[in-house]
């Protein structure tokens, strides 16, 4: 017994000395051990990424130096001091501060990304005083939006690595990321003038009918030049982090929709093309569509109102249903269905964006016997407000679709190379008879008797066309009762269109009907951009006069060791100065330089921040 318990003392003081001799080597080594370094600096490209820029040369996207603040947690002497000394700085809480530190998985921590070269200056004049042990300033280069929220999802943006994310930015990224060190120049079609004009209606329009999101587009029918596109709601691309996914998403490009009674301009067009229907023929409204198919199933399609005798001119006017799906009898399927895809719906336009959608135009082998008049009037068919522009110009341009482009040209760092860019060739579809003759209906619309006449401008005349649709309920695959989509869609001047204007309110409160409440915003929009693109009215004559205009030219700056003279220049001229090393340079606002800081003629220090305000 006495053995027994000897060798169970022997067996337990035997392991507790073995790991006990583990402890003691594993300690060892640790305290033999150097300190934890902290890791080298990432190494980040610092390419130049070429700007984006609207057809005037105005930057829209542009290369700062930014730099990410991080810390080294073995480093830190005070963690107390040290949080609150950067939270003014940061900007973020003293506590956010100490629980990001504290919290992280690993000894090296981000802060905060992409900060400015002010934010910079503040944390290295600290870490002079030792208060900012720990602290470290990576430079690197990132993107600046100068234009904030204007044309935003168009543009998109860049991600921490500078690469782009989104947009433009996304779909042009090989180009403006460039090679040996410097990325080509993006110029838009857009206009930032136009752009912002819209952005305003569409901001009013947005607020007025409390609806859920509104778009408003421009274009000129001849180039397929997009002029303009808002969607709101929008986002500030510097401000990626406090956007959503609504607010990042371009709308004309990438939201499918059924379109309503603005697409009976294009299914009436093709049926007159196709000699199906002419400008004599007489269709009877009493307030509803209703045919018996040869299987004894009864098709009932609602109107607005009982418009008795109606021709294509009074199906356009009226907005008449009935009247629309008892023309589309008169055409095949297979041949209607052709000509619906001739105008570019059920495909992709182009126009510049990565993740445009190809609409939703089913083929006839999968339509049912009421499929070809629900899609005369615009249901059971689904586009996108860029497909809307392209097929309204067949009708702007006598016959001749031009796609859309939201690119012009791609211009190399050194400005040797142009490449222009196209969406794609133009082709004709349309007889020009047809599409003038379109064109003469939709100006009736805006008569005293036609659903567009709040759309009417004085002295212009205008081809128009209104629509209201009800929106699909996603739970119930039925129409919606209470959701609907209102448009409107203008040509101007009617006789020979350079200006496309489509608006789209997604999901009003309240008033509904396009002819009332998109109408309107219609004829504010083309009132402002008449006169900002000059085009011909009444009260707006043409001149004759030399082709040729001089403008002045900015005059160069020259900055040697005094701060020049800004005032008077533009913000593109001094924006490339922001790049510079030696320079520390704050814009504010917009337009031209109107007071600076320090006066001209001061000399110029390593610490030196010239202020700039802009009006």
């Amino acid at each position: 017994m006495i053995d027994t318990k000897k060798r169970r003392f022997f067996v337990f003081f035997s392991l507790f000395a073995l790991i006990a001799l583990v402890l003691l080597i594993r300690y060892s080594i640790l305290m033999l051990s150097p300190a934890p370094q902290r890791p080298p600096p990432r190494s980040r490209s610092l390419t130049e990424r070429g700007p984006i820029l609207d057809r005037n040369g105005r930057f829209l996207a542009l290369q700062t130096r930014l730099a990410n603040i991080s810390v080294w947690r073995p480093e830190i002497r005070d963690m107390e001091v040290l949080s609150q000394d950067l939270a003014p700085i940061l900007e973020m809480p003293a506590d956010e501060i100490r629980e990001r530190i504290s919290l992280a998985p690993s000894d090296f921590v981000y802060l905060k990304k992409q900060v400015d070269e002010s934010t910079v200056r503040m944390i290295n004049s600290l870490k002079e005083t030792d208060r900012l042990r720990g602290v470290a300033v990576e430079p690197i280069v990132g993107r600046i939006y100068p234009e904030r929220n204007l044309a935003s999802q168009i543009i998109g943006f860049a991600g921490d690595e500078n690469n782009g994310l989104a947009g433009i930015e996304y779909a042009f990224d090989r180009e403006l990321s460039g090679e040996n060190g410097a990325g080509s120049q993006v110029f838009l079609t857009i206009d930032a003038n136009v752009q912002h004009i819209l952005e305003q209606i569409a901001a009013k329009t947005l607020e007025e009918t409390r609806a859920e999101a509104v778009m408003l587009t421009a274009m000129d029918p001849r180039s397929g030049d997009v002029l303009g596109s808002a969607s709101l709601p929008g986002f500030d691309p510097n401000d990626i982090r406090s956007s959503d996914e609504t607010g990042r998403m371009d709308r004309p490009a990438i939201w499918a929709y059924e379109p309503g009674s603005v697409f009976k301009v294009f299914s009436l067009a093709a049926l007159m093309d196709a000699g199906a229907i002419s400008g004599s023929s007489v269709f009877i409204c009493n307030g509803r569509y209703e045919r018996v198919t040869s299987l004894g199933e009864r098709i009932l399609i609602n109107c607005l109102g009982a418009h008795g005798r109606v021709s294509a001119r009074e199906i356009i006017i009226y907005s008449c249903n009935a009247g629309a799906a008892y023309a589309s009898d008169r055409l095949g399927s297979d041949a209607f269905y052709g000509l619906l895809r001739d105008f570019g719906f059920g495909s992709r336009t182009g126009a510049g964006n990565p993740g445009e959608t190809a609409g939703f135009l089913r083929p006839v082998e999968r339509w049912s016997d009421r499929s070809k008049p629900t899609i005369t009037m615009g249901q059971e068919i689904a586009v996108s407000a860029m497909q809307m522009l392209q097929a309204a110009t067949a009708i702007a341009n006598d016959g001749l679709l031009v796609p859309p482009r939201i690119v012009s040209r791609i211009v190399s760092a050194d400005g040797k190379k142009v490449q222009t860019w196209d969406a794609g060739p133009s082709r004709r579809i349309l007889k020009p008879e047809t599409a003038r003759t379109m064109r003469d209906y939709m100006v009736d619309v805006t008569s005293s008797i036609g659903t567009g006449w709040r759309a009417n401008v004085e002295d212009l005349s205008l081809a128009v066309k209104t629509g209201t649709a009800q929106i699909i309920d996603p739970v119930t695959k039925a129409y919606s009762n209470t959701d609907f989509i209102a448009s409107c869609i203008a040509l101007l001047p009617a006789e020979s269109p350079s200006l496309i204007l489509y608006l789209v309110i997604v999901k009003p409160q309240g008033e509904i009907l396009g002819g009332r409440i998109a109408a309107p915003a219609i004829r504010e929009s083309a009132e402002a951009l008449v006169d900002y693109l000059g085009i011909p009215r009444g009260r707006n004559p043409q001149l004759d006069h030399s082709p040729t205009v001089v403008l002045p030219a900015d005059r160069p700056i020259q900055i040697t060791g005094q701060v020049p003279d800004f005032s008077g220049l533009a913000k593109r001229t001094i924006l490339p100065l922001l790049l510079r090393d030696d320079l520390h340079i704050e814009i504010r606002g917009d337009g031209w330089v109107r007071r600076q800081s320090p006066a001209p003629g001061t000399p110029i220090t390593p610490d030196t921040v010239i202020i700039l305000e802009l009006e």
